[in-house]
């Protein structure tokens, strides 16, 4: 056959081999892009991987926080309950506190004895009548009895402001 191939003077061989050459390159060529993919295709599943766990981390995170927004709403509902329970009550007893504190500014009745003017108070049996400096500790131990004994028998008496002449009655021994 190498006979008739040079005697023809073919290109034939020489088309092959050249053919071959740049299969060759060809496939070399691609080898090396097919590594290159290779390497970026892993580089790009490490950070696959990473953004999987970001996103279960982010998920979870996500979770928390509704889990927090509800608790915050529950203790805001019943942080608002609370008050409206409360309310009426800090309002009755602001008016309590308003009417002792109207209660406290009246002056205290002035005893029988100083409106006739002329005539100091006299004792009549079981009462005393209160002197200057007197107080009701001094008044129930010069008496012998006791305090709340001195103060159950005198309800509507400020004990802060006794005055003299005022008539108190006495409880029984």
């Amino acid at each position: 056959m190498d006979t008739i191939s040079r005697e023809n003077n073919s290109m034939l061989p020489v088309g092959a081999v050249i053919v071959g050459v740049i299969a060759l390159l060809l496939g070399g060529y691609a080898a090396i892009s097919v590594s290159k993919a290779n390497r970026t295709s892993a580089a790009q599943q490490a950070k696959i991987e990473r953004l999987e766990g970001l996103e279960t981390r982010v998920d979870n995170a996500a979770q928390q926080a509704g889990n927090a927004v509800k608790n915050v709403q529950d203790l805001t509902r019943s942080t608002q309950n609370a008050f409206n329970d409360i309310g009426p009550l800090i309002g009755t007893l602001q008016v309590s506190v308003n009417k002792l504190e109207e209660a406290a500014k009246k002056p205290a009745p002035a005893p029988a004895a100083a409106k006739k003017g002329s005539e100091p108070a006299v004792a009549g049996p079981g009462e005393y009548v209160v002197k200057a400096g007197d107080s009701g500790m001094k008044i129930a131990t010069a008496n012998g009895v006791s305090i709340a004994d001195l103060q159950a028998v005198n309800p509507g008496v400020n004990w802060n402001r006794i005055t003299p002449g005022q008539k108190l009655k006495l409880p029984k021994k």
